[in-house]
């Protein structure tokens, strides 16, 4: 599907995002990105998948057809944040009792391995809420939680098609075509300009959600060289960036004794920015250091869970260090737990 369409429907109707002191774009920009992705999304999937030989691919569509729903109210109305959490909840609810697709395993994770049907339902729900959120969080700046979707859903994407499981690796192929016709507008678009929105993040989010836990339910069955050890860690670095920036600046809006859900400039992607790069540059940067990150997981998985996961987070926060202390050196205002230090500039 066009984007440029929808860029001339917004823009007409005025559903735009009106620049203010947090955003990073300087001129009204439509917001409806999200439909286009939808749409793109559904017809690769509805028309090159092979829909009648997976039976949660039906259930997989309607948790995405909610998101759309949430999503397209939320850019031209705005919802509440507790009906946008319920909303979530429900599309995970449809993958735990309908389509099948929840965690039911610990893959051996402090000694855990199976989890009974209840503990299952918490944690797959929990999944999806924050995944769907670190995105929805991430989408603050040009091609960033694009750039991520792409890079996350071939990942999955390459390891479901060489295990054999195609009709995932449809979907994922699906989603990553339909991110790659968004990008162009989102980046490089001039007068048509369009951001995702929402509904795209929420989409974004949701079906990366379900590859996660079918990437980890899948791999308790599949042997040999497919097989990936401790899984659970290797799914966590596929999608380092939005989980970890998000999990950081959580911590530190409650170490500042504020609402972890109040916003700011403190994620990693206006640091950025700060620094002087511009939205594309800061992008990359992002999404290469995704990119080392799935590999680097790849390379030491035989070292276990608890061991790939401490590697995964000191080097993750040893590189998410290096862009505020180059900020502190150059005189710029970080908040730390409280307190403020140095002289004026980024909101942290």
């Amino acid at each position: 599907m066009s984007v440029r369409p929808i860029v001339d429907l917004s823009l007409a109707k005025g559903l735009v995002d009106m620049p203010n002191g947090r955003t990073s774009h300087s001129r009204p920009t439509a917001t409806l990105g999200g439909i286009a992705i939808f749409a793109g999304f559904m017809l690769a999937a509805m028309i090159f998948s092979p829909y009648g030989s997976i039976l949660e691919l039906r259930f997989i569509t309607a948790g995405t057809l909610l998101m759309f729903f949430i999503g397209v109210k939320d850019d031209i109305f705005v919802i509440s944040p507790f009906n946008k959490l319920a909303g979530q909840m429900i599309a995970a609810i449809i993958l735990v009792d309908f389509a099948g697709v929840r965690l039911t395993s610990l893959h051996g994770f402090m000694g855990i391995s199976n989890i009974n049907y209840y503990w299952s339902l918490y944690l797959t729900i929990f999944v999806v809420v924050v995944i769907v959120n670190a995105f929805n969080l991430i989408d603050g700046i040009d091609g960033l939680a694009a750039g991520i979707g792409i890079v996350t859903a071939s990942a999955f994407g390459l390891w479901f098609y060489l295990s054999g499981q195609f009709e995932f690796a449809y979907l994922t192929a699906a989603l990553v075509g339909a991110l790659l016709g968004f990008v162009r507008y989102n980046v490089w678009g001039k007068h048509n300009k369009i951001f995702m929105g929402d509904t795209g993040s929420l989409i974004v989010g949701f079906l990366i959600a379900v590859f996660a836990i079918q990437f980890n339910q899948s791999n308790l069955l599949v042997s040999g060289s497919l097989h990936i050890k401790g899984s659970p860690a290797v799914s966590f670095a596929i999608l380092i960036i939005p989980l970890y920036d998000t999990m950081r600046v959580f911590i530190a809006r409650l170490c500042r004794k504020q609402s972890p859900f109040k916003a700011d400039k403190g994620h990693m992607h206006h640091k950025l920015l700060e620094l002087g790069f511009s939205h594309a540059k800061a992008s990359l940067i992002l999404i290469l250091v995704n990119i080392l990150f799935i590999v680097l997981a790849y390379f030491i998985q035989g070292l276990g869970i608890i061991m790939v996961m401490v590697i995964i987070l000191s080097l993750a926060s040893l590189l998410s260090f290096i862009p505020i202390y180059i900020l502190k050196k150059k005189g710029h205002k970080l908040s730390y737990c409280g307190k403020e230090d140095s002289k004026e500039g980024l909101i942290a």
